[in-house]
């Protein structure tokens, strides 16, 4: 059985301001912002290219058991691109703050900068040359017909 990951619940104190941040400050695409059923606003965003999208909901938390996360707790969050420089400027361009690019080792996949959204939650984009070349979706479009 093939399972993917699509969906991350992000949490954040304002979706309004959280959709307008993502969608004009990093980029992403809207797909839902909708009541998708009494009670429960959804909007989910999707990165350029990215087969993984953020969903961030009034009353998401209710759905699932376990602890609500606090808005601005989620750290880590990991983007990909294939040349840091030019993503670094597009979203300096959109009135980003982010980091300069931080170069731990010479190695593809060894460069990032940092950003944070209103509520805190904590990104990095990571430079992956090789995705110029070699798209995720490619590689995993080909790895599925060999298991076919």
């Amino acid at each position: 059985m093939d399972m993917t990951l699509e969906v991350i619940p992000l949490p954040v104190s304002d979706i309004d301001r959280a959709r307008d941040f993502y969608r004009d400050k990093v980029g992403f695409h809207v797909d839902i912002d909708q009541e998708v059923m009494p009670g429960l606003r959804i909007v989910q965003l999707t990165p350029p290219g990215s087969g993984c999208s953020i969903a961030l909901g009034d009353s998401i938390w209710k759905m699932t058991p376990g602890p609500t996360p606090a808005p601005g707790s989620y750290q880590g969050l990991q983007l990909c691109v294939a040349d840091i420089e030019q993503a670094r400027a597009e979203l300096v361009a959109r009135g980003l703050d982010v980091s300069e690019p931080v170069r731990y080792a010479p190695s593809d996949g060894a460069t990032f900068l940092y950003f944070k959204d209103p509520d805190g939650n904590g990104w990095s984009v990571q430079e992956y040359r090789r995705r110029a070349t070699e798209p995720l979706h490619r590689l995993l479009a080909e790895l599925a017909t060999r298991q076919a």
